[in-house]
């Protein structure tokens, strides 16, 4: 649950540093010198902030699910979480890696606020990237060493235990 709250705290930063970018890009006054003074917007930003809207429901959906074991035959399943988590990374390694080719190295601007804010977007992008590889790669090795893919992913889950799932285990 902690790298999941963590992913929500990452997504509405990055969610927040997306919408100030769009917001000045957009409306650029007179005499700027970005892009001659002529609102733009940057399509990667526009990605990041779909990404952004698409995690934090569903990270506060697992949290939910694990926190009140709601148990449901295919949607509160590992497969059913290493699923949407591959689809997430898929968007998170897209934004951060397109955020990074063309403000990786801005630290010849820093004076101006729009370097801040481009700098700290790319840092965003790789922090999510790097939770949800994190909550990727335990769901996968929990589930496959335990052979509890189809099994409720709440972690509340013993097979010696549990007459939840379809795990045939000789009780002690």
């Amino acid at each position: 649950m902690s790298l999941y709250a963590a992913l929500v705290f990452w997504s509405f930063v990055l969610f927040c540093l997306s919408a100030a970018r769009l917001g000045y890009t957009t409306h650029l006054p007179r005499g700027d010198p970005l892009n001659n003074g002529h609102s733009f917007y940057d399509p990667i930003v526009v990605e990041i902030l779909f990404t952004t809207l698409i995690t934090i429901p569903w990270a506060v959906v697992m949290i939910m699910s694990i926190h009140k074991r709601w148990e449901h035959p295919v949607y509160s399943t590992f497969v059913a979480e290493i699923v949407g988590l591959s689809v997430l990374w898929v968007f998170w390694i897209v934004g951060a890696g397109g955020a990074t080719h063309p403000w990786g190295a801005l630290g010849f601007c820093q004076q101006f606020n729009a370097c801040r804010v481009l700098s700290a977007l790319v840092a965003f992008a790789w922090l999510g990237w790097l939770t949800l590889s994190l909550l990727l790669a335990f769901s996968l090795l929990f589930s496959i060493a335990n052979k509890a893919a189809r099994e409720p992913l709440h972690g509340r889950w013993n097979p010696r235990a549990s007459g939840v799932g379809g795990a045939s285990v000789v009780r002690a």
